[in-house]
């Protein structure tokens, strides 16, 4: 399976959408902002605050990133004043996070009987992304999926998707699926 002529070694959906296959919050690809934060208050997994950007930012302020929207915001500021802002490599909004500072999103309760199909990414203490998702036919509450995280070294990580979520280590063939926002895509 290739992607512009080169071998796609891992994909996942990066985020909750809206109809029509737009992310629903902000959307940075190849350092171009396509959509803006999205502040608003809402019902639904992303509208529980805090949520929060993952980003990919080179230079100065390089490596990869999760954060609440406030941290976001001071972020890009301060990247602003330094000129960095343009070397933002990618950056997609969902929600909720799931790990803050590491400890999981105050919301959140240990036997909650809100068991889904998730997926998730996070940021370890090498500064690596880590990205998670439950198997075909399990299901997994908030609290569980956060504590995944915790046990593989991360204190931020973010809720990505639900029920249509999907990955793929090295395909070998194209991926049937549904249509997402936008992708994660790792390719050689």
């Amino acid at each position: 399976f290739t992607a512009k002529g080169k071998t796609v070694k891992f994909l996942m959906n990066a985020g909750i959408f809206e109809p029509g296959g737009i992310p629903s919050g902000i959307h940075v690809e190849a350092c171009k902002e396509w959509l803006p934060l999205n502040e608003r208050a809402g019902e639904g997994n992303f509208f529980l605050k805090p949520n929060g950007v993952v980003s990919f930012w080179k230079g100065g302020h390089g490596g990869p990133v999760i954060s609440p929207l406030e941290g976001w915001k001071t972020r890009v500021q301060l990247a602003k004043k330094s000129r960095d802002y343009r070397h933002t490599e990618f950056a997609a909004q969902s929600g909720p996070l799931l790990l803050i500072s590491g400890q999981r999103h105050p919301a959140f309760r240990r036997n909650s009987e809100n068991k889904l199909h998730r997926n998730g990414i996070g940021v370890d203490a090498e500064k690596r992304f880590v990205c998670a998702i439950t198997g075909t036919g399990e299901v997994v509450n908030f609290w569980d999926f956060a504590g995944l995280f915790l046990s593989l070294g991360c204190q931020n990580a973010q809720f990505l998707d639900g029920d249509i979520s999907q990955m793929a280590v090295n395909p070998d063939k194209p991926v049937e699926s549904n249509q997402f926002g936008a992708m994660f895509v790792v390719a050689e």
